[in-house]
């Protein structure tokens, strides 16, 4: 018997973005697979829902594979596929497999010779990177950030050194509720000229994009509490 396709499904960034990210083909594939493995259940049904499903949730088979699911058994995901049904594997936001647990799937599969088939869809990394201004040949995304202060500073150096050395764009994110440390940390270490991008609420209505400059940004404040942010420091 074949084997199932394990398609990739991208999850809109903000809430009401739906249309603006996504193709009339991702409401057709979510209207004929009745199975998934997403990282929070509750967050992949509301965006199920968002993004034009069409099939009573309650037929829905859904597998959850985010930090809490760590001691389930891999085999326990692929039950479907191996009998011949497609699946999508979902994020909480974004492209699946980026940033996101969900690589461990992915690579499962593969080596369950599982077809993979990455969709179309927003990433917060990609699109930030694209409206920087930056340098999109050679760039490096590093997750999060160390929390202790000292340490936060450090690496801080470290990526802007990086960026002026190899002039080689560095991206990475914080917890939202931290964002205003992480800017006031960003500001402090770096230099007057290193430029600094950060592009919060991506596809949102509220959508901030600003770039600039360390000695720009001192001269004024913005306010980043509380919304999804990607930081970018370039030479």
């Amino acid at each position: 018997m074949p084997k199932g396709t394990l398609f990739l499904i991208p999850v809109p960034l903000a809430e009401n973005s739906a249309d603006k990210v996504l193709t009339n083909y991702h409401s057709d594939l979510i209207n004929n697979i009745s199975v998934y493995i997403v990282e929070n259940e509750k967050t992949a049904r509301f965006w199920l829902k968002n993004m034009g499903l069409k099939l009573p949730q309650s037929e829905l088979l859904i597998h959850v594979y985010g930090k809490h699911s760590e001691k389930v058994d891999m085999r326990s995901y692929f039950i479907e596929l191996e009998a011949g049904k497609d699946v999508g594997l979902m994020s909480e936001a974004g492209c699946p497999a980026v940033a996101d647990p969900g690589s461990d799937i992915v690579a499962e599969a593969h080596r369950r010779g599982i077809k993979v088939v990455p969709m179309v869809g927003p990433s917060s990394i990609i699109l930030a990177l694209m409206a920087s201004g930056f340098n999109g040949q050679s760039f490096t995304f590093h997750g999060y950030l160390p929390i202790d202060k000292a340490q936060r500073s450090k690496r801080i150096k470290e990526l802007e050194n990086s960026a002026l050395r190899h002039r080689q764009t560095q991206i990475f994110i914080e917890t939202p509720f931290r964002n205003n440390q992480m800017l006031d940390d960003i500001l402090k270490t770096c230099g007057t000229r290193t430029r600094v991008c950060v592009a919060c609420n991506i596809t949102g209505v509220d959508e901030q994009i600003i770039s600039q400059p360390v000695e720009q940004w001192r001269k004024q404040k913005v306010d980043f509490h509380k919304k999804p942010a990607i930081f970018l420091i370039s030479e």
